[in-house]
């Protein structure tokens, strides 16, 4: 029986892990759950999974679930899902955290980990991920401690499981470059103008997926797509020359991989969360998840596009930051572009900015910012809480109008 841990579990890839946990009773089991704020939903999740823990945000909430569930371990407050990631025993992390939220446990886990190896010297432990952000702002860090304790990570982004999946039983030196497939978004053929005057209806209407808020502004923007360029960076080894995006309309290719022979393998299959996430849990197995396979007859043609206008603007900000990694090894910049957007995506969530202002306020940032190399989490924080602040100032600054003397 295989232990899963899910970080985040009342949202929507966390809702869909446990679904497909339902789906396999004799191989999986849910021992850890974690949320924010949502407990009703939580309360619903243990009724169903019975997990051995929870961790919540609320000591109130710790305290109604302690008394509802007296057999149940409750984690709570700001360190939470910290020490529930350190002191929790569970074979799968199911990283679903929003935001930077996810780096600090993700990295409790492979550190805590380290110490507990096994016979034959692996942790034992593996790393479902889907918060891009612990690699985005912690890539260097996350990846080199994993090493260390041999713990494994694999992708739960539909791109990066494509990359993956393509990746099994090939040579790593073959390849010669990555495509990640993107929709454009609900504005992919918007004009400037029309960009302006895009809401947050407008942008919260992602035209193939169904993801939670942060996400899915972020897809609009398409800074998603500039987050998985750097995050394919530390999950395959790859430089900013080895990162292609290609704009794909019907999301059928979930992402490319090209080899130096010429071969191209993609993978393809209907926009479900479910696939990447039950190819993680079972890896490297393929349980049945209840998707259905793609027509191609009735989907065809599958057309791909340059990335262009505002698109290409969000993408030149990913290739920015991953120009300071691979030549000078300073990853600032990138914890700068998560902190930022971060921020950003809830003033425009809360209509206190324009759409593109999320993107014109990095680009700004970013030119203002001196790159620096990373050693430590702390440094990360430090940068993360500097990057929000400095966003908040420059996109809520009163435009100050000269008059011609």
């Amino acid at each position: 029986m295989k232990k899963i841990a899910v970080f985040g579990s009342t949202g929507s890839i966390g809702t869909q892990t446990l679904e497909i946990v339902a789906r396999h009773p004799d191989r999986l089991t849910a021992v850890l759950l974690t949320c924010r704020k949502s407990l009703e939903k939580l309360r619903e999740q243990i009724r169903i999974f019975h997990p051995e823990a929870v961790a919540v945000e609320s000591a109130a909430d710790a305290a109604s679930l302690a008394q509802e569930f007296p057999q149940l371990k409750v984690f709570s407050g700001n360190g939470a899902q910290i020490e529930a990631a350190k002191t929790i025993e569970y074979d799968v992390m199911l990283n679903a955290l929003v935001g930077i939220a996810g780096l600090a446990p993700t990295m409790a886990a492979i550190e805590t980990r380290t110490k507990k190896t096994k016979g034959d010297g692996s942790s034992g432990l593996m790393i479902a991920l889907a918060n891009k952000e612990t690699l985005v702002a912690g890539g260097r860090l996350v990846t080199g401690a994993a090493r260390r304790a041999d713990v494994s990570i694999v992708p739960v982004d539909s791109e990066h499981s494509a990359i993956f999946q393509c990746l099994a039983g090939n040579e790593r030196n073959d390849l010669s470059k990555i495509i990640l497939t993107a929709s454009g978004g609900p504005f992919r053929e918007h004009t400037e103008e029309q960009m302006e005057k895009v809401t947050v209806k407008d942008a919260l209407a992602h035209p193939n997926w169904d993801m939670g808020a942060k996400i899915t502004i972020d897809s609009a923007s398409m800074i998603n797509k500039a987050f998985e360029i750097i995050e394919a960076k530390w999950l395959f080894g790859l430089t900013a020359q080895q990162i292609d995006v290609l704009v794909h309309p019907k999301s059928i290719v979930h992402s490319m991989v090209c080899f130096r022979d010429g071969a191209m393998l993609a993978q393809l299959g209907l926009p479900s969360m479910k696939v990447p996430i039950s190819y993680a849990l079972f890896y490297p197995e393929r349980p049945t998840t209840g998707v259905g396979q793609a027509d191609l007859a009735s989907a065809s043609p599958l057309e791909f596009y340059e990335p262009s206008g505002f698109a290409a603007r969000s993408l030149n900000l990913a290739y920015r930051v991953l120009r300071e990694s691979d030549e000078k090894g300073y990853d600032s910049p990138a914890i700068v572009l998560n902190g930022a957007d971060e921020a950003l995506t809830a003033l425009f969530l809360e209509e206190k900015i324009a759409f593109t202002q999320i993107v014109s306020t990095l680009e700004k940032m970013l030119d203002a910012h001196e790159p620096r190399p990373i050693t430590t989490l702390e440094e990360i924080f430090l940068i993360d809480a500097q990057a929000r602040a400095e966003a908040l100032r420059i996109a809520t600054a009163p435009i100050a109008y000269h008059r011609d003397r």
